[in-house]
């Protein structure tokens, strides 16, 4: 079993409620289940905080328990060296994701400070940007039996 963290930082606890047209009309538990179903031999432990430092406590309790992470940092991306060097601290891959294009909106946005240190990064297609990074960690993790 491959064991994968997702990470979702803050409001995305309103997924489903917060501006739909943007983010989707479906809860992030949810859309959770539908990817447990998808990929029935992955264990996704998931966590969500609306705080920067709980955020990065979680990001260091997954050093030796997980082969990924899948970082949705939200507005922290565009602020938070604090989570950057986390990402590098921890060495465990990690593929930056946004729900949307987050380099077709405001200026501010336009900045991750994560990006750099991540083995790759998916914005602006969706929710489903997250099975694309689950299918990444399936294809680039050596398992036993593979």
């Amino acid at each position: 079993m491959l064991h994968i963290a997702i990470i979702n930082g803050p409001n995305l606890n309103l997924l489903g409620v917060r501006e739909p047209e943007i983010y989707g009309h479906q809860s992030f538990e949810q859309y959770l289940n539908q990817l447990a179903e998808r990929f029935p031999l992955v264990h996704i432990h998931c966590h969500q905080s609306n705080v920067e430092g709980e955020l990065i406590n979680y990001m260091h309790g997954c050093m030796g328990k997980v082969k990924g992470i899948i970082l949705n940092a939200g507005a922290y991306t565009h602020t938070s060296i604090a989570l950057a060097d986390a990402v590098t601290a921890i060495n465990i891959p990690t593929i930056e994701v946004h729900i949307s294009n987050v380099l077709a909106r405001e200026e501010y946005r336009k900045t991750s400070y994560i990006a750099s240190k991540c083995v790759g990064a998916i914005s602006g297609l969706g929710i489903d940007g997250y099975a694309l990074a689950v299918q990444y960690f399936i294809d680039n993790t050596i398992l036993p039996g593979k």
